[in-house]
């Protein structure tokens, strides 16, 4: 088995409320508010390192996340942190994986032109004087992996781990049973 790193975790919430961005961005410890650069407030927590970006709708992005469970910590202690100056979130927020994009190394080198033929001219884009990598569209599960010829990738698209880990088990399946790793 491959081992993947999960990168990052991008999710959303809603908090069910609009914000006032004057309290917020006074009172909060470690809010960012610059209205003539973005429209929302930058939120940074070291524990876990996570940043969110908060509009005034009561919209969150998260992002920067190893995992599902560290943006449902976070958003957690968004509310909690609100509550403390004055700005009281009711309903607990639903949190809502975006996109997962994680890494893996297959541990060998791949003639990449020979893999995109393999893989299926249908589903690949291959250009190496664009890009230094192969982009593989996977329908089962749904992921985009970036293949790259040192035999590291990267998987993105996914909304959920364990498809990462069945986009990363196939995809080594089809490269092995070509017989395009090399190591």
């Amino acid at each position: 088995m491959v081992k993947i790193r999960i990168e990052n975790v991008v999710a959303t919430a809603s908090l069910g409320k609009e914000l006032d961005f004057q309290i917020i961005s006074g009172a909060l410890e470690g809010a960012h508010y610059d209205k003539e650069r973005f429209p929302g407030i930058i939120y940074r927590i070291r524990k876990p390192k996570i940043a969110m970006l908060l509009f005034r709708s009561g919209k969150v992005v998260c992002t920067g996340a190893r995992s599902s469970e560290d943006v449902r910590t976070a958003v957690a202690q968004l509310v909690k942190q609100l509550g403390a100056i004055g700005v009281p979130i009711t309903q607990k927020p639903e949190v809502i994986v975006q996109n997962i994009v994680a890494s893996a190394d297959l541990g060998g080198v791949l003639n990449l032109n020979t893999l995109a033929v393999s893989l299926g001219l249908d589903r690949v884009e291959y250009e190496p004087e664009q890009f230094p990598g192969l982009v593989y569209r996977m329908d089962q599960p749904r992921a985009v992996m970036l293949i790259f010829g040192s035999g590291k990738i990267i998987c993105t698209g996914a909304r959920k781990t364990d498809d990462i880990e069945l986009a990363v088990e196939r995809l080594t399946g089809e490269i092995r049973g070509a017989g395009l790793l090399h190591h």
